[in-house]
């Protein structure tokens, strides 16, 4: 077989041959690169959260826990920003210093 390069075993027949890369592209292409990386990533996210099943639930649960603390605490802000001003905690003051005024007479 001198000559005949290097032998094909029949199950690989059927597949057609690979194209050549482009010209320019020696190497994978840079979003084929962001590809692999954000692959890499989400195997180290798998790895360090969703192998185990009580690490899973314990990070659903503790993000879930942050996410209803963080959206309180920014609505309430909101609700406030709007209510200025007609709340009770806004105006209580004046009842108050009333109330002593009426005592002191």
């Amino acid at each position: 077989m001198a000559g005949a390069g290097v032998p094909v075993p029949d199950r690989f027949r059927h597949l057609p041959a690979r194209l050549p890369p482009p010209l320019g592209v020696t190497s994978l292409d840079v979003t084929d690169r962001k590809i692999i990386e954000l692959t890499e990533d989400a195997w180290t996210v798998y790895r360090g959260l969703f192998r185990r099943n009580a690490v899973y639930l314990t990070a659903i649960f503790s993000t879930a826990f942050a996410f209803e603390l963080a959206f309180d605490t920014a609505s309430n802000r909101v609700w406030d920003s709007f209510n200025r001003g007609r709340q009770w905690k806004d105006i209580k003051h004046r009842y108050l210093a009333a109330a002593e005024e009426e005592d002191d007479e």
